[in-house]
């Protein structure tokens, strides 16, 4: 079920950092051929959630250039199946339960400040769309066909009452975590600036058994899906690269809008104009900077594997987990292009 994958083996060992740019991008090309060989998923979808305000300074770091303070984040659920020696796996990308995640300190202490006038500024800055539940419910799954549920990384998650936790019967029965190691391991003892973005008790009291640890990239079935370990964002972060009818689609949080990946096109206020100055390639979204040189070249490792966008080659095909949208509120931060919903391939819906 789980092949590794060894591509990018050793490529960020050299002391000299343009040097493991250049090894990861080299890699992340083979990756990408040896890929796009393998079968495509069955099925793969994409679900708008909810829409988030979330900090400006955060989501493109030293490089935005209007005093606007928030973007607004949308929030994507994927579903995706694909098949292996087992059968057919249905597999959950950042099935963010946002209804029980707003103690997180971040978005916590946002509320605090709002006082009495929480609802109203709720009413403006936060677009409930649907939740995971109602999303599977759309087109006929059930929480019981869901094998496997991932995230590129754990902020803000609650994966609590997806797997069951201290007591509480799992929302998803039969389904696991697949997480690395590195990242369930720093969710479990984090430092004071690292957990205000993680939910308290979000990962706590899950059996061992609902846990699927990964030491190192791999390939998921028949290899129509790969989880790459891309750390930067997070110390465990991975991105989700899946092969579609439209090419590899790569999804992570590494990067808040394809603006990010190829800042030197975009047309929000300040990227072109770093970018040049810089020199920099790509803008990370720099929350909680943990691994920020890592960060930077895992952006590059994942525009390198996703490839131009077919609705505009200047831009990768990556789709973030969370990407900026345009809001009147925030005037100046529309990406200049953004993925939309996707969908390809035929849902296959297990015999109940």
């Amino acid at each position: 079920m789980f092949t590794p994958i060894s591509h990018f083996d050793d490529t960020r060992n050299t002391l000299r950092p343009m040097q493991r740019v250049d090894n990861v991008r080299e890699a992340a090309r083979d990756f990408r051929r040896d890929m796009l060989a393998k079968p495509k998923v069955l099925f793969y979808k994409t679900f708008e959630l909810v829409r988030v305000p979330y900090p400006s300074k955060f989501a493109y770091l030293n490089a935005f250039g209007l005093p606007t303070p928030f973007v607004h984040l949308c929030n994507r659920l994927f579903v995706i199946q694909f098949s292996s020696s087992e059968g057919v796996k249905t597999l959950l990308v950042s099935p963010s339960d946002w209804e029980h995640q707003r103690a997180t300190p971040f978005f916590a202490e946002l509320d605090a400040k709002a006082g009495p006038m929480i609802g109203v500024l709720e009413a403006l800055v936060l677009k409930k769309t649907s939740t995971v539940l109602q999303c599977l419910t759309s087109i006929g799954l059930r929480p019981e066909d869901i094998d496997y549920i991932t995230y590129d990384h754990l902020h803000t998650q609650n994966v609590s009452r997806w797997l069951g936790a201290n007591g509480r019967s799992a929302v998803f029965p039969n389904a696991k975590l697949l997480v690395m190691r590195e990242e369930w391991e720093s969710a479990q003892s984090l430092i004071p600036w690292q957990n205000q973005w993680y939910c308290p008790q979000g990962t706590q009291g899950i059996a061992p058994e609902k846990l699927e640890l990964l030491d190192n990239s791999v390939w998921l079935g028949d290899g129509a899906v790969a989880l790459v370990r891309t750390k930067g964002h997070t110390e465990g972060n991975h991105s989700i690269v899946a092969h579609t009818d439209s090419g590899l689609q790569v999804t992570s949080e590494n990067g808040v809008s394809l603006d990010a990946y190829e800042p030197k096109h975009s047309a929000i206020r300040g990227l072109a104009d770093f970018a040049k100055r810089t020199g920099a390639e790509v803008i990370i979204n720099g929350n909680t900077q943990e691994y920020v040189v890592d960060q930077y070249i895992s952006m590059i490792q994942e525009k390198s594997i996703a490839g131009p966008n077919p609705l505009d080659e200047r831009f990768p095909n990556m789709v973030p987990s969370s990407e900026a949208q345009p809001y009147w509120l925030f005037p100046g931060t529309a990406p200049t292009l953004r993925t939309g919903n996707l969908e390809f391939g035929q849902l296959s819906l297990p015999v109940h």
